[in-house]
């Protein structure tokens, strides 16, 4: 067999990520490679840190980019704050609620569920209970933009929730950083952690984070060692700040960190409440063109998310037919339903650089074309 350059097909990614990356990010990421302790990397590093703390609307010190994917970012935020023995209350009201479940249960602490029906945003009642019944607890986690069913949770009021019971919120910010309205100094939340593959319209591979001051502080007064070593932040905040040199801890993807600087630069150029405003408005316009073609959402539209639009499957239509021919024909992907959904539902994406007229025009037209 011969094996030769890889030149993938240009699609149009309108799934649940990774989302478009704009021509701008990807010339960004063949800019060439240098040390990942060179002087004008270090520079870079606090520039990304200086535009994260934009993104996620905060002051704090510690707000970097785990170098690995959000998933990544989510295991980070576990290790280093969780304890075995501890209580954690945790929201789910999907795939990716279940996956914080796996971490709290796996670092030997107790996961409290508070659960809620799929497509539906967290119960603020239900996690005050939650704390009425377990005054021990001392985390709350829970998903504040529900990838695997496009449900929005009020993370204001789930934070303020936690506040009052001396807990620390952990919250997953995947898909709604730069998506959706989120403020971590103004709605007091803990420690966060995102994605660059959604609405920042990055390659995929880098985790943003960020500790607010209790964090850090529950962080340092741990009373067992952090059982991760290369997640481990006491170690990595050595790398990510400082005046001059760096302790080395892990070479860093460079260029991804590139790519990742550009597209914030991006964020910060059009201003976060435009880039909110932009993904509703194109949310708005493909739910016009969906209703048109009789196809419904699951979510409520108080609680729904503009960015990731779950919609039901056609009564007598071929989930995975319509997903090939869309790819196949017109070179456009949408995303299957996750967990209770499979089979049932799509998941359609207007994420970051894909939120675009042209995209949402494309996207009803082969709908259109192939449903018919």
């Amino acid at each position: 067999m011969t094996i030769s350059s890889f030149h993938p097909t240009p699609r149009t990614l309108m799934g649940p990520g990774p989302s478009d990356v704009s021509p701008r990010v990807l010339s960004a990421l063949g800019r060439p490679t240098i040390g990942h302790l060179d002087p004008e990397f270090i520079g870079m590093m606090d520039e990304v840190k200086e535009l994260l703390q934009y993104a996620f609307q905060t002051k704090n010190e510690f707000t970097i980019a785990v170098s690995a994917p959000g998933s990544a970012g989510m295991e980070t935020c576990f290790v280093n704050l969780v304890e075995a023995g501890e209580t954690v209350i945790v929201c789910v009201n999907g795939v990716f609620g279940m996956r914080m479940v796996e971490n709290v249960e796996r670092l030997g602490a107790t996961a409290i569920v508070v659960s809620d029906e799929w497509g539906k945003p967290v119960d603020p009642k239900k996690v005050t209970q939650a704390f009425i019944d377990h005054p021990e607890a001392k985390f709350l986690a829970f998903v504040h933009a529900e990838t695997s069913t496009g449900a929005l949770s009020d993370a204001k009021t789930l934070c303020q929730i936690a506040q009052q019971h001396d807990a620390l919120t952990i919250v997953d910010a995947v898909t709604s950083l730069g998506g959706v309205e989120l403020r971590v100094d103004d709605w007091g939340i803990d420690a966060i952690y995102a994605g660059s593959q959604k609405c920042l319209s990055c390659v995929p591979g880098i985790s943003p984070v960020s500790f607010g001051p209790r964090a850090i502080e529950k962080l340092n007064n741990r009373s067992s060692k952090i059982p991760s070593w290369f997640l481990d932040q006491t170690l990595v905040m050595g790398y990510w700040s400082g005046k001059g040199k760096r302790s080395y801890h892990h070479t860093a993807p460079v260029n991804s960190l590139y790519a990742l600087h550009e597209s914030l630069l991006m964020l910060q150029n059009e201003g976060l409440e435009n880039a909110w405003a932009r993904h509703k408005t194109q949310h708005e316009a493909l739910k016009a063109g969906l209703k048109d073609l009789g196809i419904e959402f699951i979510v409520d539209e108080a609680h729904r998310l503009p960015q990731l639009n779950t919609v039901l499957i056609p009564d007598g239509v071929d989930d995975a037919a319509v997903r090939n021919t869309l790819l196949q024909e017109f070179n456009l992907e949408i995303g299957a339903g996750l967990g209770v959904f499979a089979g049932k539902a799509w998941r359609i994406g207007l994420m970051g650089y894909a939120a675009r007229s042209e995209n949402v025009a494309l996207c009803l037209a082969a709908l259109k074309s192939v449903l018919k």
